[in-house]
């Protein structure tokens, strides 16, 4: 067996890293297929206080207050991740754990420095319409 030179070694171990960070760069985005059209839910859905991820789709609905119907594009500005939950008054992003005001979409804390993209949120009845 010939022993590898270091030409080669350095090839092999840089191929290697790459593949490592394109891993872990694929673990970021969401593998969720999302749609960015109009689309509705019923209010009742939405937990007063906090909202709800919009699963399928590009939005993410918030009540903060009663009857007040808030919507926000899921596209977190710090890395582009859709954020995934709404805990109590805060979105959160998981990839890299930023979180926004449910009131606004303000940045609260985490790597984003940005607020979350404003969507439209119409109540209709019993439903809330959301589009961009």
């Amino acid at each position: 067996m010939t022993p590898a030179s270091r030409r080669t070694l350095l090839k092999t171990g840089g191929l290697a890293a790459a593949g490592i960070g394109a891993a872990s760069v694929a673990g970021c985005s969401s593998p969720e297929k999302i749609s960015g059209g109009a689309t509705s839910v019923a209010a009742a859905d939405i937990p007063l206080g906090s909202g709800k991820v919009l699963e399928g789709t590009n939005y993410v609905v918030t009540q903060p207050t009663q009857g007040k119907f808030c919507a926000f594009v899921r596209t977190c500005p710090h890395a582009g991740c859709a954020v995934q939950k709404v805990q109590e008054a805060e979105i959160i992003c998981t990839c890299h754990d930023s979180r926004f005001s449910i009131a606004d979409g303000s940045y609260l804390s985490g790597p984003a420095k940005a607020p979350l993209g404003a969507a439209n949120a119409t109540l209709s009845g019993d439903t809330v319409n959301i589009t961009a």
